[in-house]
């Protein structure tokens, strides 16, 4: 395979920027704790007061306003600890944030990844950081193979023979796309579309995965091209 030149080679990340990029990862781990603290209040309240209550209103929630939602003492208690480490969660994030904005800009290669619909600046840095060189993706197919992206599954003569390892290929990018593609949803009416069509043939994991997708492939020729993003080309 050496001889041949077919032997596949591994990419070691640049080591200067491994600890920014690392800052980016622990940012997304307490955004996942304060989510599971957010959906944990929601939780009690919904099964003690047979009510909902949206996010927003929680993030504004103060002591005085939970002891009147929740008449038993212990159940109150229970979500005032759940806003108590919701925010202090906050206010870690805010402190991540603002340090890796110090620490890194988007370089020239990678500008453009805010012209794309869904992306702001903590999600193309992250893109950024977790993609490297994107010179070591041969095609648009391999890049969107390493977000997680397509389905994975072994082929032989051109038949399904069993399905591959879903857990090949970074799962921080996987998840940069799938939050893009839900901003992208909720903000461009083109891609709105797309996301509606899909939906009513699928259900709505799929159509995310699907938009999620087409974002990847929009990036890919972002990046190497230097170019900004025209959903017309992307979302036809």
């Amino acid at each position: 395979m050496l001889r041949l030149g077919v032997l596949p080679e591994g990419y070691i990340y640049p080591k200067e920027q491994r600890a920014v990029r690392d800052l980016l990862r622990k940012r997304g781990q307490l955004v996942r704790q304060r989510t599971a603290n957010l959906l944990s209040i929601q939780n009690l309240v919904t099964h003690n007061t047979g009510s909902s209550i949206s996010a927003s209103r929680i993030k504004r929630l103060s002591a005085e306003e939970v002891e009147g939602i929740l008449t038993d003492a212990d159940v109150a208690l229970a979500v005032k600890a759940n806003l108590s480490v919701m925010r202090s969660l906050q206010a870690e994030i805010a402190t991540l944030e603002r340090v890796v904005k110090e620490r890194v800009k988007l370089r020239p290669a990678f500008r453009h990844l805010l012209s794309v619909s869904g992306i702001g600046e903590i999600l193309a840095l992250t893109i950024m950081l977790e993609t490297g060189d994107i010179g070591r993706f041969p095609a648009v197919g391999n890049f969107a193979s390493y977000c997680r992206c397509v389905g994975s599954e072994k082929l032989s003569n051109g038949k399904r023979k069993g399905s591959g390892n879903t857990k090949n290929g970074n799962k921080y990018l996987s998840w940069a796309f799938v939050e893009a593609a839900n901003f992208a949803v909720r903000f461009n009416p083109v891609i709105r579309r797309f996301y509606q069509r899909k939906k009513a043939k699928t259900h709505r994991v799929v159509a995310i995965k699907a938009v999620a997708h087409k974002l990847a492939r929009a990036c890919y020729h972002v990046m190497r091209d230097e170019v900004p993003f025209e959903v017309s080309r992307a979302f036809a």
